[in-house]
């Protein structure tokens, strides 16, 4: 089951500023759909918190393991 969660409440969990979310985050990093939907109106955004942690952590991930990949000699 999935956890919806508003702008406000994914700025919380982010720490990011909810403008920052609406403006810069929205259609280039968040993509609807897949991390966010628009239920029943058009202004309305519910994001999918399940698939944005999940995005976040391989992310993470990702970059740490090349950061620690040791070097050939």
């Amino acid at each position: 089951m999935n956890t919806y969660l508003t702008t406000e409440q994914l700025a919380e969990r982010i720490q990011y500023n909810p403008r920052t979310i609406r403006n810069e985050l929205v259609d280039s990093c968040l993509l609807e759909g897949r991390h966010y939907i628009r239920p029943f109106s058009r202004r309305k955004i519910l994001f999918i918190w399940e698939t944005i942690e999940q995005d976040m952590l391989s992310q993470a991930s990702d970059t740490i393991a090349m950061a620690y990949e040791p070097e050939e000699v």
